[in-house]
């Protein structure tokens, strides 16, 4: 049954927002998304559309929304372009405003003289000064500062390339680039462990490049899947987009074997054997491989490593920082509390609360295992990429992107401040769904934390190409505002 159509003063608050209210279906007819649907999202985050006064209200404030704020939530400039910023101030005072880029290099920010009417904001005259971004950022995520008076605030300042073009390897052939396609996990041989891996996939470019000429190999997403049984068996819907599934290691190629002793080495074969047992079956049983592939992990763990190791070892951790040590965390939680992160505990629902840093903690051992995993998994996915390369492929290895992550995974969890729950999300009606995609649940980024908490999601090392592209019989979460509503047919 169509919903009412949004008041105007509803349309304009959802596009202050950001909140689509109108579409073109596969047909080539203007879709208005509803009012009750507008109404949810816009609920979700966090603004009151209760009645027609509750929008009136709303939309007042959001006029001086940004004049509340010092600096905007976040700011996207291109590169070779310069990007006027405004920062609100008390009316008469002054400011020192400065970029800290990603490698520490401190850039002073030139202010601009453009005059802007002050505005009473709470009772409060209000100005509004303007900064101009240098031309010649480099591409990256920077920190810009502001310091009035006493008190200072920054903001996430992205730097993002002008045009987006084709590899080097692309733009120098005359000829099209040509590849396979294929789910990794259906690529098994006598030495998997009872699904495909990256040592298969490196076997498979290594052929697909020399004998075939290929310049690449797509395989599904490799996101990150449930540390325990039962594990989601569709590479679209992970727990976590930004770090890699370890189901696809290959236990053998790690150094550390070479060093188990006797007696850990027939442990592991026998972990080995009870795994490529399942190579046998039609079908992949991904809890039984984990099972047998986790066991001879963690006695591989426990083998020391060298200094040089052990160094590696470091960088990475800190290289992916703060998200690593989350997801490590959630894993380690989710071992000990289960997989539904909402049924846990409510001081441990927060990543951020005093209960989960002690839990970290105590966890301290099974958190180095789920970061050492990611290591391993990052090193052996780093090694296929080199290889390809090796072998003549122009581009190697492309994986493709889940649209977005389980609503009781690792990314809701650890980006819970970033995200708003309890909406779902679909697709539009196509000619092969009249009614649009089911919906699932979803979540919208939201509030000022979003920029730099959701940055790491499209993946987090360079040696993997991306692109995204959309299933739409797997609607998931997507860290964006969308067509989004309370329940029914996706067309609404």
């Amino acid at each position: 049954m169509p919903t009412p159509e949004p008041s105007p003063g509803l349309t304009e608050l959802a596009r202050a927002y950001g909140v689509a209210t109108e579409y073109w279906d596969w047909q080539g007819n203007r879709v208005i998304v509803g009012a009750l649907t507008i109404s949810a999202v816009l609920r979700a985050l966090g603004v009151d559309t209760s009645d027609d006064a509750a929008v009136t209200r709303s939309l007042a404030a959001v006029t001086d929304r940004a004049w509340r704020r010092t600096l905007p939530a976040i700011v996207v400039c291109r590169q070779s372009s310069t990007r006027w910023v405004p920062l609100h101030l008390p009316d008469g005072a002054m400011a020192q405003v400065w970029l800290v880029l990603e490698d520490g290099t401190r850039r002073e920010v030139r202010q601009v003289d453009h005059y802007v009417d002050p505005r009473i904001i709470d009772g409060e005259p209000m100005g509004e000064a303007t900064f101009e971004m240098p031309d010649d950022l480099p591409l990256g995520w920077h920190t810009l500062n502001a310091r009035i008076g006493h008190d200072s605030v920054s903001a996430p300042l992205v730097v993002s390339p002008s045009a987006l073009v084709l590899p080097p390897a692309l733009r120098e052939r005359s000829t099209r680039a040509w590849g396979l396609m294929s789910q990794i996990y259906s690529v098994r041989s006598r030495q998997s462990w009872g699904l495909g891996d990256l040592a298969d996939l490196a076997d498979m470019t290594a052929w697909a490049a020399a004998d075939l000429r290929a310049d690449f190999v797509l395989v599904n997403p490799l996101h990150a899947g449930e540390p325990v049984a039962p594990m989601e068996p569709s590479p679209y819907l992970p727990t976590s987009r930004r770090f890699i599934n370890p189901i696809y290691i290959r236990v053998e190629d790690i150094p550390e074997v070479g060093y188990l002793s006797c007696a850990e080495r027939q442990l592991l074969e026998w972990h080995a054997d009870d795994a490529r047992a399942l190579n046998e079956a039609d079908t992949i049983d991904r809890d039984a491989v984990w099972a047998a592939k986790v066991a001879a992990l963690r006695t591989v763990f426990h083998q020391p490593r060298s200094s040089r190791r052990e160094r590696a070892f470091a960088v990475f951790c800190e290289r992916e920082g703060q998200g690593l040590l989350d997801f490590s965390t959630w894993c380690a939680l989710v071992e000990k509390h289960g997989l539904s992160w909402s049924r846990w505990p409510a001081a441990l629902q927060d990543p951020r609360s005093p209960a989960v840093d002690s839990s970290r903690e105590q966890l301290g051992d099974e958190v180095e295992f789920y970061r050492w995993l990611q290591w391993i998994v990052d090193e052996q996915l780093a090694t296929v990429q080199r290889q390809a390369k090796e072998a003549g492929m122009s581009l190697g290895v492309v994986h493709d992107l889940a649209v977005g992550v389980h609503p009781e995974g690792a990314d809701a969890w650890g980006l819970a401040d970033a995200l708003a729950r309890g909406v779902t999300v679909g697709a539009p009606p196509d000619q092969y769904n009249q009614l649009g995609p089911g919906l699932e649940p979803a979540t919208l980024a939201a509030g000022p934390a979003r920029g730099a908490r959701l940055r790491a999601i499209p993946g987090h090392a360079a040696h993997r190409p991306a692109p995204c592209r959309w299933h739409p019989d797997r609607p998931r979460h997507r860290p964006l505002p969308a067509l989004v509503g309370p329940g029914g047919p996706a067309r609404q």
